[in-house]
């Protein structure tokens, strides 16, 4: 019988495959790799596409799309068979792709196609994928010396497992704990819907009172919302140590990230090295759009010295608030989130609880795909698939009565999915000899769910971070691109990935789209205008802070792999705390690790590569720019022609040309930072 993980004839068998098989079907998708690279490289197979590059992405996809269904389920169904067959395979596989990545004899016949007459006659696309090729098999170590490519080789796998159980051990720290609660006075202030779902996590364990989790649908809403303020506290505490040294408290010490870090750091500087470059920034910036790091870090630190009056305005009204109005002398982190949305109250007469019960999940849902809709001329319908959880819905997305592309949606924290939110690619559109491969997203968040029967209700904020997934998600799957290796997101620079994503969140701030995508959980009624001018006078609410937060997140990131004058054997905390004196406002006691739960850097894709969010978010508010400015009076952000443009010259492109062309495509010129500022507050409109 053969495994569904090798079964690529049709949607992936979430219903049918299992842990046990991960390892013979890899292994076998392995060993057919070697065999064909071993075949592709022999002196009679001539160095043209249709010969030699074509059979390659065949063999690399069926690879790519095994060992994605198994890091999907490693991600979303993180139970310990699925973690012990991911993290058993993983170093193979990281093995292998090392091994392709520094063949030289695979290199000189990308080499040699490149110098051809026949690289002439490509495609444009197609010109792209070799020259891309070529930039990564020196990334990959292929021109190092022999005697150093097991080294370099040896790094790679070390770090895939560094992040594997860097990831793992955020989870299992986020997991371990809950705060019990069994007088019913400490809960004054928590929502109805809150207190529901801890009391359900309460019975489940078999419990008296209240359970309270550090995932975020339990944790958020105590931050903001519990009068208790030693249960604010408590939860904080908990939170900011998660993966650290404190882990030894809760009997273990073997979840500390502080060793994960160091060493990740030492072997990212010293592959960088091997390659010539002076910094792991260097490396990490060969692909993307930004030039340098000296370039990001001049780009970092102007934004910062615009956002930091604002942010230091910000910080001193809430603390004049908070001794005035709720009587905290002295403000602590774990009151920030409280004390904030009290001032929010206070100034605009209205909260975030408030709001959230006008946007229940299946109305959004609707108006999500309405705005897609109006945007690119689809239709989103209702579709069938296997699924890894009952909770998981699937979809199509349909254009002139063709079928564009395929995606789960995964809205629900659970305890076996690790945090955040995230979109990735399950199938990439192709041409095929049977014709066009149409793409398949997962689209991944992490909200609470439905509670005693009744609708999962969003904030505004995860409405947000909804619509920003699915950019993601339309830019993988509104390509018309048809080669793999620049098909969606794939090929697209990492600091322009985020455009799609972000520029579909200003739609959550358009009162047609709120109008249509709401509805109140008692009444039915709408959101009211007079609430939503409230939240659109609230918009830039603290915006300076929050601002500086994520410059904090950025240069801390940069200089983390660009800085050579701390050791990261001694610790990242010094780090930290240096870039906070920078920029930041707001400043966590001694005790707090952030770092060591700081996945996006540590096991994601983002390393030396976070200040990517603010870099692509002056291309997306530019971009939206364009619909305003094509807006009539009192009329609809909604312009058929522009939306057309956008999908022509960002979405559908994907990764075949570079970002900055596909932006001067749209908008006829390069980026300017004044959209962003202005959407920020921090210039007038």
């Amino acid at each position: 019988m053969t495994s569904p993980l090798l079964d690529f004839s049709s949607l992936p068998r979430f219903d049918a495959v299992t842990p046990e098989e991960v390892g013979p079907a890899i292994r076998e998708l392995l060993e057919a790799g070697r065999a064909l690279i071993a075949r592709q490289t022999a002196p009679e197979v001539p160095a043209t596409w249709d010969a030699f590059v074509a059979p390659m992405v065949d063999a690399g996809e069926r690879l790519s799309r095994a060992w994605g269904i198994v890091g999907h389920l490693h991600s979303v169904l993180d139970v310990p068979p699925w973690r012990d067959a991911y993290n058993a395979l993983l170093p193979e596989v990281t093995r292998y792709y090392s091994e392709l990545g520094q063949n030289l004899a695979l290199f000189a016949k990308y080499k040699a196609l490149r110098a051809s007459s026949e690289f002439a006659r490509l495609s444009s696309v197609r010109q792209r994928i070799i020259e891309n090729e070529i930039r990564d098999f020196r990334l990959s170590g292929a021109e190092l010396p022999e005697d150093q490519k097991p080294r370099f080789q040896a790094i790679q796998e070390e770090l895939a497992a560094l992040a594997a159980k860097f990831s793992e051990n955020v989870l299992d720290a986020t997991n371990a704990y809950t705060e019990h609660v069994t007088d019913e006075s400490r809960l004054a202030g928590l929502p109805a819907d809150v207190i529901a779902a801890a009391r359900n996590e309460a019975e489940a364990a078999a419990k008296p009172g209240w359970l309270f989790t550090l995932r975020m649908p339990s944790y958020l809403p105590v931050m903001q919302y519990a009068e208790d303020r030693s249960l604010r506290e408590a939860m904080y505490r908990a939170s900011a140590t998660r993966a650290s040294e404190f882990s030894a408290e809760l009997g273990h010490p073997e979840w500390d990230n502080a060793p994960n870090i160091a060493r990740i750091v030492a072997l990212r500087r010293e592959a960088a090295g091997m390659l010539g470059y002076q910094s792991y920034a260097e490396v990490s910036l060969v692909p993307k759009m930004a030039e340098s790091p000296e370039q990001v870090l001049a780009f970092l630190r102007d934004l910062g010295t615009k956002a930091k009056p604002f942010a230091e305005r910000d910080m001193m009204e809430l603390r004049a608030f908070a001794a005035s109005e709720l009587g905290l002398s002295t403000l602590e982190p774990w009151d920030v989130g409280f004390a904030s949305e009290k001032l929010r109250q206070a100034r605009y007469s209205y909260s975030d609880q408030e709001v959230k019960q006008y946007f229940q999940e299946p109305k959004v849902l609707a108006g999500l795909f309405g705005v897609v809709e109006r945007l690119y001329g689809v239709q989103i319908r209702a579709d069938q698939a296997p699924v890894w959880d009952p909770d998981v819905q699937f979809y199509r997305i349909e254009r002139a009565g063709q079928l564009v592309g395929q995606f789960y949606l995964d809205l629900h924290a659970r305890a076996t999915k690790r945090g955040g939110a995230w979109m990735d690619s399950a199938l990439s559109r192709r041409r095929l000899a049977s014709g066009v491969q149409t793409p398949i997203a997962y689209l991944v968040c992490n909200f609470p769910g439905p509670v005693d029967g009744k609708p999962a209700t969003f904030s505004h904020d995860d409405v947000q971070t909804l619509f920003h997934e699915a950019g993601h998600g339309l830019h993988h799957l509104m390509t018309r691109i048809e080669d793999l290796w620049v098909s969606g997101i794939s090929g697209v620079e990492w600091d322009a990935v985020e455009l799609p994503s972000q520029f579909m969140e200003n739609f959550c701030w358009e009162w047609d789209v709120i109008c249509g995508m709401s509805a109140h959980v008692e009444s039915g009624e709408p959101l009211p205008r007079a609430l939503f001018d409230k939240m659109l006078a609230a918009k830039n609410f603290q915006s300076g802070m929050q601002t500086v937060r994520q410059l904090e997140f950025s240069l801390f990131d940069l200089r983390l792999h660009h800085d050579w004058a701390f050791d990261p054997a001694a610790g990242v905390q010094p780090l930290l705390d240096e870039v906070r004196r920078e920029v930041a406002v707001n400043f966590p006691p001694a005790w707090n690790r952030f770092a060591n739960s700081f996945s996006h850097i540590f096991a994601g894709g983002y390393a030396a590569g976070y200040y990517s969010y603010k870099w692509a978010e002056v291309l997306s508010a530019d971009a939206f720019a364009a619909f305003e400015e094509a807006r009539p009076a009192g009329g609809s952000v909604f312009d058929s022609q522009v939306g057309e443009r956008f999908l022509t010259e960002i979405l559908s492109v994907g990764g075949s040309r570079p970002a900055l062309e596909s932006f001067r495509a749209f908008r006829g010129r390069d980026p300017e930072v004044d959209a962003l500022l202005r959407h920020s507050g921090m210039i007038a409109a």
